[in-house]
């Protein structure tokens, strides 16, 4: 018996799943099981959102995702809003599951490889994290190379990662860079899932510091990440949002239009 599809919703222009990190790491563990194609794992929040309106090939690597998680409680608290059935445990991030991943990996075997990040922080991060987790297997590449499909830098990173034998791509290389390599890519790559986590390998190797958890479950992380980087930070959480006006719009049309039924 084929396992049953997640349940995707329209919200704020964007299709998500709605999924707990619980529902990906089972995704991940039955890919690397039974690996056919690979399965590939995205995530929407207000600046993807803002986005995938401006780009095709954004737009088409989220039609292609198998499973897009929600890295957004305001996004969850919207979908409420409308009558969705959203709750707080769908928001779904690496660093919402980042422990459970590397204990599932330990208890498997796996050979993970991250693609992303400055020359040397992958690196600090995979020995950091290869001390918690010894039966992990780690690899690694910077971001910095020519990731357009056939260039010579890109054939040596998809060399490398082929060498390696992962089950599981994590490809931190920001939005969106990390989606449109993943999209290019995915055929090439021999693996049980391809997951795009943007600086998730910063965290690991101490580069930045993660806003506590508790700011994530009030729904104000962007806050303390504003607060803690204005500069780079400040258009994407106090200028992008603006343009999800018209798509919030048209989210409220169609929870008008949507039988009471249809929301439970």
């Amino acid at each position: 018996m084929g396992t049953p599809a997640p349940h995707r919703v329209r919200l704020l222009g964007g299709d998500v799943d709605l999924i707990t990190p619980r529902d990906v790491m089972r995704r991940i563990d039955r890919a690397v099981a039974t690996p056919d194609a690979p399965v590939l794992i995205a995530n929407h929040n207000a600046h993807s959102l803002f986005l995938v309106r401006r780009s095709a090939q954004l737009r088409a690597f989220f039609a292609q995702a198998d499973l897009i998680q929600i890295d957004s409680v305001p996004m969850i608290l919207w979908g409420r809003m409308l009558g969705l059935p959203l709750t707080r445990d769908m928001r779904s991030t690496y660093l919402d599951w980042r422990t459970d991943f590397w204990r599932l990996a330990e208890a498997r075997r796996w050979r993970v490889f991250y693609l992303g990040g400055d020359p040397g922080v992958a690196e600090t991060a995979a020995a950091r994290l290869a001390e918690r987790y010894p039966n992990v297997g780690i690899g690694v590449h910077h971001g910095f190379f020519d990731p357009a499909p056939g260039s010579v830098d890109n054939r040596r990173v998809l060399a490398r990662i082929e060498a390696f034998d992962p089950h599981v791509v994590l490809v931190g290389m920001g939005m969106p860079l990390q989606e449109i390599w993943a999209l290019e890519n995915r055929a090439a790559l021999a693996c049980g899932a391809i997951l795009t986590v943007g600086a998730a390998f910063d965290y690991e190797a101490g580069v930045q510091t993660a806003a506590p958890r508790w700011t994530g479950r009030l729904g104000i992380e962007w806050l303390a990440r504003l607060i803690g980087q204005p500069r780079r930070l400040a258009r994407r959480y106090l200028v992008e949002p603006w343009s999800l006006i018209g798509p919030a719009i048209e989210d409220i049309v169609a929870a008008m239009a949507r039988p009471r039924s249809a929301a439970r």
